[in-house]
């Protein structure tokens, strides 16, 4: 038996069916659409959705977006919060359209989130060519910007004939399911294909379940594993997003419970551990807290759960100073689990760690270690007490009514309830919450630092609130992101999310301005200023009223001057129903504490200023402690 549909009708009837399922939680896999509509997607997607839509509002529920980029922001902010099991597709017209959403592919990608990425596409028999916003190459005829897609998806198709949809689909679903392949899933479609007819199989369109499993690992490998904990004096755990994605929060709690070794966090590792727990250290690397950096500079055995180790965790390769230092990866990934010459332990997260506490029976860390770890905590905690409240010696150094960073980020973080969530993606702010952000439910941090993607924020503080609509969501954003990417307060309005946005003014790229005064740049180019008479951007600063702006979209906005204020305005906004903001101006020059950290950027090894030569010989002097981490782990070190 078959039934006649055009292609978009059969992809969006297919996409309503499908289910992923994992220790028996079985739940719909494409939760709905994303999507602006135009010339290559209205009469296909867009007629196949409000379809769609009539016979069942449920099926795939539409969300209409205002930036093509967002909406992948949002979908992959989604699947994030939902554990990688659920995801949005999302779908754009030809030309720009679609190209603005390679950027939320390659993010997607980067952070191992699945994302259903639906381009249109120029015409499959080129009877027109070249249509309205076609690419034409010289050099071959099947080309288009979609091409720009494959690099930064883990599976891409071009549906050139209705024929070849059904093992496309097949693809995407196996993709979008697998923890260690998903990514961005891109299925070009030409835009006459989308509207034609084809008779299509009914069992296409019955239920389909995806089964994401959980390997488990090698008993030989747990084995080897836990000998090397037993010869460890100094082991140190980092815990990387994995332990998120695989539900081990509780695993990972009892095991260093049971065995006493500490636990540091990478970005997307943060709140595997309550911050009050014994053996949580906080965050580690080059945005770190002094406890787990000084805990990593002697580690002996560095064992990595579901982590990258990207050059911020590992503070660009010089974190690990103990020359006997060996690795211990826990991945579900064999790329990320063979990093560092490190004993790979290929399978899911809470099963390796359940296998290897059995594996250690009653082993433990000495009580010497633990103590000097929760004394270098208790320390640091200090520290963030200061900053979140700092004195009037601090205080009185600013500008008259302005705050600290570190200040609205301890409000935020004290006023707010343990289940509600942070998000941010971009500037200062998420080194500082990485460091001083004390988390206390699993869920409570979402930061996008795998692409540190400028504009992120609010848009994914929709996709957070979409897959947890229980929780209020808290969007640190600050003034530069906020002008990249501002446009989806309109759709929180449209679809009543809310959001409390937490938009923090300090006149530029304070976090790039930082960073071009450590290299001797001079924060050249990093400050919203007037051009003055001799050609330089440093004159008063740019009159851009903020809050008039996001009120423009229909938020209300509180604009707060003080700490009370902000408290003040914080609850306010708990209260709240809708989407809502604060407006803070902060000092741009007070930064966070420092991470007694690194990370490596390059300096100009020729300058005619004093500030580069100074900031090259810093430099110079830094890549010294750089390590190739290559020393096998079950070798002599």
């Amino acid at each position: 038996m078959t039934v006649r549909l055009t292609v978009a009708q059969a992809l969006v009837r297919f996409l309503s069916v499908q289910y992923s399922e994992r220790d028996g939680l079985r739940q719909r896999l494409i939760a709905g659409s994303l999507g602006i509509f135009g010339h290559g997607n209205v009469a296909g997607l867009g007629q196949a959705l409000l379809q769609s839509e009539l016979e069942d509002p449920k099926a795939l529920p539409y969300i209409l977006a205002r930036n093509e980029q967002a909406m992948v922001h949002t979908a992959a902010a989604f699947a994030r919060t939902r554990d990688r099991l659920q995801t949005y597709a999302c779908t754009a017209s030809v030309g720009p359209g679609s190209t603005n959403m390679v950027t939320g592919a390659a993010l997607a990608t980067i952070n191992r989130l699945p994302v259903l990425i639906l381009p249109s596409d120029v015409f499959a028999t080129r009877v027109a060519t070249p249509v309205l916003q076609e690419l034409e190459s010289f050099g071959a005829g099947d080309v288009s910007v979609n091409d720009a897609f494959r690099p930064v998806s883990k599976y891409f198709d071009r549906v050139w004939r209705p024929e070849q949809l059904p093992s496309a689909l097949m693809n995407a679903m196996r993709v979008l399911t697998d923890p260690v392949e998903t990514g961005a899933v891109t299925l070009a479609l030409p835009q006459d294909v989308q509207a034609e007819a084809y008779d299509w199989p009914e069992e296409l369109f019955v239920e389909r379940t995806w089964y994401v499993a959980r390997p488990l690992p090698e008993a030989s490998i747990v084995d080897k594993a836990a000998d090397l904990l037993r010869s460890a004096q100094r082991p140190l755990i980092v815990a990387g997003g994995g332990v998120h994605y695989s539900g081990a929060e509780d695993a990972l709690r009892e095991f260093a419970e049971r065995t006493g070794v500490p636990v540091s966090e990478t970005q997307a590792g943060k709140g595997s551990l309550a911050y009050d727990h014994p053996q949580a250290v906080g965050a580690v690397g080059s945005t770190g807290t002094t406890a787990a950096n000084a805990l990593a500079r002697d580690a002996d055995l560095v064992i990595g759960i579901g982590t990258r180790y990207s050059d911020f965790t590992t503070a660009s390769r010089t974190a690990f100073q103990n020359p006997r230092v060996r690795f211990l990866n826990i991945n579900v990934a064999r790329f990320d689990s063979g990093k560092h010459a490190g004993l790979p332990v290929v399978a899911d997260a809470r099963e390796a760690l359940v296998s290897l506490g059995s594996a250690l029976g009653e082993w433990s860390v000495d009580d010497k270690y633990t103590a000097e770890a929760q004394e270098l905590t208790r320390n640091w905690n200090g520290t963030v007490d200061a900053v979140f409240r700092p004195s009037a010696d601090v205080t009185a150094k600013l500008a008259e009514g302005l705050l600290t960073q570190g200040e609205v980020i301890g409000a935020v973080n004290e006023l707010s309830a343990a289940s509600d969530v942070v998000v941010c993606a971009a500037g200062s702010m998420p080194g500082d919450l990485h460091k001083l952000w004390r988390p206390r439910d699993p869920k409570g941090y979402h930061v996008e630092y795998g692409f540190s993607c400028m504009g992120y924020e609010i848009a994914g503080g929709l996709g957070v609130r979409l897959g947890a609509p229980d929780r209020d969501v808290f969007v640190l954003v600050g003034d530069g992101s906020y002008l990249m990417m501002s446009s989806e307060l309109a759709t929180a309005v449209q679809e009543n999310l809310k959001i409390i946005v937490v938009l923090v003014q300090n006149h530029g790229f304070a976090s790039i301005g930082a960073l071009s005064e450590s290299l001797g740049s001079q924060r050249f180019g990093t400050a919203y200023r007037k051009r003055t008479g001799d050609g330089r951007l440093d004159g008063d600063y740019l009159p851009v009223d903020l809050a008039a702006n996001v009120r423009s979209f229909g938020v209300d906005v509180i604009d707060v001057h003080s700490r009370p204020e902000l408290e003040k305005a914080i609850q306010t906004a708990k209260a709240a129903t809708g989407p809502i903001a604060i407006h803070v101006t902060t000092d741009p020059l007070v930064g966070g504490p420092d991470s007694d950290s690194w990370w490596d950027v390059p300096v100009s090894e020729v300058s005619e200023l004093q500030s580069t030569q100074a900031a090259a010989a810093t430099y110079e002097e830094s890549k010294k402690a750089q390590r190739p981490y290559l020393t096998p782990a079950e070798g002599d070190a």
